[in-house]
């Protein structure tokens, strides 16, 4: 079927023209619910729908065997499967890529590579083994994180122990009659001092988590991608040939990696402010996931015999630090 108003070919049961928005001439009269997708073939072997349509355009989708997110390539919205059928992802936005060229990525990986004299000329002795630009799905989980924790003050407890011994060193004497040969033992005065102490670190995240499981080198560790500049995702803005992946990772299990992402990462930042933290205790609340695909461009890179992966932040034009 076309489009009445732009002509646009269109699948048959679309309810809306992809590329002008116009409703179709089945829209006349109210459309009935999106019908449940028909149940995992048994002699298919792959597990996959026989027929999945996309809730927004009618569009047919075509999952692959694992995955759970997936993007309609006729208008974008997305959708995720779970055990009773899809559930639509109204929360589907996208960074538009700025670096559009490996040209311009590689010149933000040449001096990530170069720095520091043990790294001098890495770049240039690098060969480029495999690059391309995908827009990678990432689950943005929101979190909210308190941790408390007990450290040892130091200072406090050196000092101590140095007046422990200064008060020994001194009474040693007065036993002594000051003519040497005693060895003084520390003698704590009084109360013992205390030198522990209790912290608390409170933080808010917007947590990226990779949504393909067999991408788990992609995962940021501690990296903030421009959320503030996504918009709704929109197909258009993706360059020819630049590959959208779908997902295998759902949305809950995405929120459990949140949280353990979050803990470890407050857990490092307690260890950063004091070097002796001897109990620590992280309270996560996670809200809703939005999904959000990112433009990645990445490299690997053989340099004498050594694969190194780089990935760049095509919206951002940074390199992104991964976890591990």
């Amino acid at each position: 079927m076309n489009c009445p108003k732009c002509g646009t070919s269109l699948p048959d049961n679309a309810r809306f023209c992809f590329a002008c928005g116009n409703a179709t001439v089945a829209m006349a009269s109210p459309p009935p619910p999106p019908a449940a997708p028909t149940p995992p073939s048994s002699s298919g072997g792959s597990g996959a729908p026989e027929s999945l349509n996309c809730p927004k355009c009618g569009a047919p989708l075509h999952p692959v065997f694992g995955e759970m997110v997936i993007s309609c390539d006729y208008c974008g919205a997305s959708v995720t499967l779970g055990g009773a059928g899809w559930k639509q992802i109204s929360k589907h936005s996208m960074l538009a890529p700025k670096v559009t060229s490996a040209d311009q990525a590689l010149a933000i990986v040449h001096p990530y590579l170069d720095v520091g004299f043990m790294h001098r000329n890495a770049f240039e002795e690098s060969k480029i083994v495999e690059q391309k630009l995908s827009f990678v799905p990432f689950w943005v989980v929101p979190v909210s994180a308190t941790t408390n924790y007990v450290y040892t003050d130091v200072a406090v407890a050196a000092g101590g122990t140095a007046a422990s011994v200064g008060a020994a060193v001194l009474l040693g004497s007065a036993l002594g009659g000051r003519r040497g040969g005693f060895t003084p033992i520390p003698i704590f005065m009084g109360s013992p001092v205390n030198s522990s102490r209790q912290d608390t670190i409170v933080g808010t995240y917007d947590y990226p988590v990779v949504a393909v499981m067999g991408m788990s080198a992609y995962q940021p560790k501690n990296y903030e991608f421009g959320l503030t500049e996504r918009s709704f995702f929109d197909k258009k803005m993706v360059p020819a040939g630049a590959p959208i992946l779908n997902g295998d990772l759902g949305e809950e299990a995405a929120q459990h990696s949140a949280r353990s992402f979050v803990t470890q990462l407050q857990a490092e930042e307690a260890h950063k402010r004091h070097r002796m933290v001897s109990q620590l205790s992280c309270q996560c609340e996670v809200s809703e996931a939005e999904l959000l695909h990112v433009p990645i461009w990445y490299f690997l890179l053989d340099r004498k015999g050594a694969k190194a992966m780089i990935l760049v932040d095509a919206h951002g034009g940074r390199v992104i630090q991964t976890v591990g």
